[in-house]
């Protein structure tokens, strides 16, 4: 056996440099060994320029770069004693070509699982702000002393990157994929990568843009491509070579993106091998998968187009051609549908009018049986026929077209939304989107019923005792009488422990939390049960809409007062000096009536010419021109707007603001703690009025019950 393997050997190593000698002189342009040859590891073709000295022949590295053409790409490292495979594919078309990707290092995924500790107790503070600090803290204590820094002193470590209300709600996970800390080994692919394509820019600048972006080559390219399109090297290359930019969106003609020929002579995008198995891996998905679905997507719409051509043609050949019962035109058995009524045959595309229609338009009551989810028959020469064209059919008929997925998907949310509708049940809807399920409070076996406080008797007798002395007694007792008149009353009796148990289900929900999570999968967003606003920890609820307060009034404050200059969109405000006002553009306007003073030359001949004091700003008695030293008082204008903005507000909102939020309107920040309306007082006389019956209750079970 040893003998025949060496003779084997030797052989191979003779016809190797034969075939070296024969094509000395020329390049060669063979092809890479595949990575399923036994050979392609051990003894590669040799190079011509090696052939000199036999003892050279062998050299891997030397031979591959010079049969070779450079490719865009450096060619993957060779496999280490990691276990890696031996032989690596240049092109990755398949995803079974993609290798699994090795595990991240323990110190990158102690930092990984650092940054979700964080941004599970910080997540209004973007990830850019926890991945700089623990990578400038030591390792000692890191997590606890960052926490620590960011409790005390939060604005000189965040400096304004806080996380919208948008970002809080779009992400899927505490980090995402792209905001982790990365392998070395991806940082150095990812490196290779962008120095091997932008050429034309410096290290530095690929260096700086890389950090921006974390890593991310998907992320960072189009600002590399943007930066590349202004360096004098491709200043030079486009005028001469006539060179265009790649943008990000053209996955086509990406330089990375090769089309390769399968045996059936159908071209498919294969991406380009970077030596990294993870960044293979992200590059396959987000370049090539959406290819193929875009290229699936084609070809299954043309074979479609195809196969109906095909259909009509043999059907008008054999004569075989069926009349639509709704618009009478002809078409193939195979794009008709029938009513389980009469029969009337309806061709696919009335059925796809009528669905869209009714989902998106006017005819939804006409032409949907909502009872059953199907369509109402279309047919014009009988509209007394009570057929309807099955949810099966209905899908075949809209199934096969653009978007027909979107139609079925709206029409299948409204037949839902009907039924919900109809069984009457309690519902928690996610603002954002059709979602919406059940509101059945869960009370455990092992939480105790309410009971009694013990604590809050002292509250009530000392209630009871002040109203007893107070002036009001008189009143109190008339309302004790006649609450122990009503209480013979079975049906009042019956109210009073519908109101008291309905208060209880507040309280109890209260003690549950008001965090809703949506369960729809391309939902997924977190929103409040009380106000339906955005959940952000900590979630205060009006927020926005006492931030919307604010800016509305701000907005109707400086509207009131500030002027604007038709030509130029110039805003400004006269702090002193007369009413005639020059813009830097050269219009002349006055400030009183803002009338264009400057076309016809009119100047001060605009203002009253009576003789008065300079500065006397009353009004003319002798005639009605605008008084040129005129002043506006100021303090009643901005108070007139601050009252109309909020009169404004009042009144879509429909509520009164409390001082609670009238603090927060002052000062910016919560003022949950103030005295007053919001006190034990203001609990029980809200905004000054008589509370209701649920207020009364919500009151009494929050002080006296458990």
């Amino acid at each position: 056996m040893f003998l025949s393997n060496l003779l084997g050997a030797s052989s191979r190593r003779k016809s190797s440099l034969r075939k070296g000698r024969s094509h000395a002189g020329q390049p060669s342009m063979s092809p890479s060994p595949s990575p399923s040859s036994p050979s392609s590891s051990s003894s590669p073709s040799p190079s011509p320029s090696l052939l000199t000295s036999p003892l050279q022949s062998h050299s891997p590295s030397q031979s591959s770069e010079q049969s070779q053409p450079q490719p865009l790409l450096p060619r993957p490292p060779r496999p280490s004693h990691t276990g890696e495979a031996s032989s690596r594919s240049e092109y990755i078309v398949d995803e079974s070509q993609l290798e699994p990707v090795a595990p991240l290092p323990s110190h990158v995924l102690a930092l990984n699982n650092d940054l979700d500790s964080l941004s599970s107790l910080f997540p209004d503070i973007q990830v850019e702000v926890f991945r700089e600090m623990l990578s400038n803290f030591s390792d000692e204590s890191k997590l606890f002393v960052i926490t620590d820094m960011l409790l005390k002193n939060p604005a000189s470590y965040v400096k304004g990157r806080h996380r919208t209300i948008d970002q809080q709600n779009d992400r899927k996970s505490l980090v995402s994929k792209t905001e982790t800390f990365r392998a070395p080994a991806y940082k150095a692919a990812v490196r290779a990568l962008a120095l091997q394509e932008f050429k034309g820019l410096s290290r530095s600048a690929i260096s700086a843009v890389l950090s921006e972006s974390n890593y991310s080559y998907l992320d960072a390219r189009p600002t590399l491509v943007n930066l590349s399109s202004k360096s004098w090297k491709f200043a030079i290359s486009s005028l001469l070579f006539g060179r265009k930019p790649v943008t990000s969106s053209e996955a086509e003609r990406h330089p990375l993106i090769v089309w390769r020929t399968l045996a059936g002579g159908r071209a498919v995008p294969a991406v380009k091998a970077t030596g990294n198995a993870e960044l293979d891996r992200e590059l396959f998905e987000e370049l090539i998968l959406p290819l193929r679905v875009r290229e699936s997507d084609a070809r299954e719409k043309a074979d479609r187009a195809l196969a109906l051509a095909m259909q009509t043609e043999e059907a008008e050949a054999c004569e075989a051609m069926y009349e639509c019962a709704c618009c009478y035109t002809d078409c193939v058995f195979e794009e008709t549908t029938t009513c389980n009524a009469e029969g009337h045959m309806v061709c696919f595309r009335c059925v796809q009018h009528s669905i869209t229609e009714a989902v998106f338009g006017q005819g939804w009551q006409r032409s949907i049986q909502k009872d059953t989810g199907t369509l109402r028959c279309l047919a014009v020469s009988s509209s007394d026929c009570e057929g309807c064209i099955s949810s099966e059919q209905i899908q075949r008929a809209v199934g096969g077209v653009e978007k027909g997925a979107e139609i079925l998907e709206k029409l299948d949310q409204r037949l839902a939304e009907h039924g919900l509708l109809s069984s009457g049940l309690p519902l928690i809807r996610c603002p954002f989107c059709s979602y919406a399920e059940v509101d059945d409070l869960y009370m455990p076996d092992n939480v105790r019923p309410p009971r009694v406080r013990w604590s809050g008797i002292p509250n009530v007798i000392l209630i009871v005792t002040t109203a007893m002395f107070s002036p009001a007694s008189p009143f109190l007792a008339i309302l004790g009488l006649t609450c122990s008149i009503l209480s013979l009353s079975a049906s009042f009796r019956r109210f009073v422990s519908q109101q008291f148990a309905a208060a209880i289900n507040r309280y109890q929900r209260r003690r549950r939390g008001l965090k809703f999570v949506c369960q729809n999968p391309n939902c997924g967003r977190s929103s409040c049960m009380s106000c339906s606003k955005a959940w952000v920890d900590i979630h205060l609820c009006h927020e926005s809409s006492l931030i919307a307060l604010r800016t509305q009034v701000e907005q109707a404050m400086s509207m009131a007062i500030k002027r604007v200059c038709p030509r130029c969109n110039t805003s400004f405000v006269k702090m002193e000096g007369c009413n005639k006002l020059t813009c830097p553009c050269g219009y002349k306007m006055c400030y009183v009536c803002r009338k264009d003073i400057g076309a016809s030359n009119e100047g001060y001949q605009h203002f009253c010419q009576h003789f008065r004091p300079e500065g006397d700003g009353r009004q003319c008695r002798d005639c009605n021109k605008c008084n040129l030293w005129e002043a506006e008082n100021t303090d009643a204008i901005l108070r007139k707007a601050k009252t109309d903005a909020e009169r404004r507000w009042k009144e879509t909102e429909r509520r009164e603001l409390s001082n609670a939020e009238k603090a927060y309107l002052a000062s910016g920040a919560g003022g949950l703690g103030v005295t007053g309306e919001d006190g034990a007082l203001g609990s029980i006389l809200p905004g000054g009025r008589i509370p209701s019956m649920e207020e009364i209750c919500d009151f009494i079970v929050e002080r006296f019950i458990i």
